[in-house]
This record gives C-alpha cells, structure tokens and sequence, in this order.
C-alpha cells in the first residue's frame, strides 16, 4: 500500500465514525447511523474522484464500504459511553479533515500535475463530507459557524503541494501538511479561533448615487 494511502484510510474511518456519532445524537436507527457514516466517509471522496474524471474510489475497492460498516458497530454499541459526543465529533472531524486533505491533495496532483487543482481537491475532499453529515442531520453546518474549518483543510492542502512541489519526501510533505491542517483546526476548536466577520452596511440613497 502506497504510504499516503494510510491517510486515506484514517481519514475515511475517522469520518465514518463522525457520521455514526451524528446518528447517535439524533437517536436513529442502526440504517441511518450506517447511512450517515456512510456518506460522511465517503462523500468528499466521491466528490473528489467524480470531478478529476477518475473511477470512484469505493466503487473499484467496496472493501472501504466494509470499513463503514465496520466504525457504524463500533460506534453504534459504544455511543452512550462517550458523555459529551458533540465535542468527541468535532474533534475527530479535525482528525478526518487533516487526513483527508492530505490524500485529496496527492491524488490531485498525481491525476492533474497541477498545484492549484492539488489545493482545491485537497479542501474540497476533506470538508465535503462533513457538510453532508451536517446538513442531513440537521446540525448547524461547519461553513456557517464562526470557527475556522474550511481554511484548515485549505491550509494542510497548500503545506502538502508546497513541500511536494519543492521535491520533499512524499510521506514527510503528508505529516507536514496534517500537523498544519490539524494545528489550524485544533487551534479553532480550543482558541475559537475565527477570521472577522462581513459587516453589511446599509446601500446608497437614490440621491446619494446623482
């Protein structure tokens, strides 16, 4: 197994586990903790594949399904052990965010040869699943609160190209680029670390504009 591919895996099982956690708060069914975790584990990745014209992931490997199912048990039957399993999943989310950049990143940039197309696979793939698992669940979607998340996974994707690009060892750019994503995130999590808000201000008058 190529070296980077570990981070593929790790962030893939991470993920898996968030969406079950998800399910766990909502109190579903053993369908729907499967269901989440499913679509968070997978989903950037699909995204990903779908849109560098490459064949799905775990459509030519279904042993990732398998993995899924796998983290849905564990979390399914473990879930009410955990007191606070909101923060548990945030916490894991960065995890699964800073691994899931990495691997984005090299395979956009060994599909494409391209660095800017390497950075946005990178945030694409490590945040996409995490929105999905939001949104279907109905918790407060990571783009709309004031923490930094997106800009974590874009940061650990622009580290991993920077250093692959200079001609460091690839499994040295992919530690690199996880501590920067995870260091971001981390520092978001436990600092609230945000960017300024937008302030609207109100438009200009009619008269104001002659």
């Amino acid at each position: 197994m190529n070296a980077i591919q570990l981070f593929d895996n790790a962030g893939m099982a991470v993920f898996a586990a968030t969406g079950a956690l998800a399910a766990s708060r909502k109190q579903l069914d053993f369908i729907g903790f499967l269901f989440l975790a499913a679509v968070t584990a997978i989903g950037g990745g699909t995204l990903r594949d779908v849109i560098l014209d490459v064949p799905v992931f775990w459509v030519v490997h279904p042993q990732y399904i398998l993995a899924c199912i796998a983290a849905t048990v564990i979390v399914y039957f473990t879930a009410h052990l955990i007191e606070s399993r909101y923060r548990l999943l945030l916490w894991l989310d960065a995890v699964g965010l800073a691994a899931y950049c990495v691997f984005g990143a090299w395979k956009g940039l060994v599909v494409t040869g391209s660095p800017i197309v390497a950075v946005v696979m990178g945030m694409l793939a490590a945040t996409a699943g995490g929105i999905i698992r939001d949104t279907l669940s109905g918790e407060a979607s990571v783009l709309l609160r004031p923490e930094i998340y997106v800009t974590a996974a874009l940061a650990g994707a622009l580290v991993f190209t920077l250093l692959a690009g200079i001609g460091a060892p690839a499994l040295a750019s992919a530690f690199g680029a996880f501590i920067a994503a995870f260091g971001v995130r981390a520092g978001a999590l436990a600092y609230g670390w945000s960017f300024p808000p937008y302030k609207a201000r109100p438009g200009r008058r009619p008269e104001d504009i002659r």
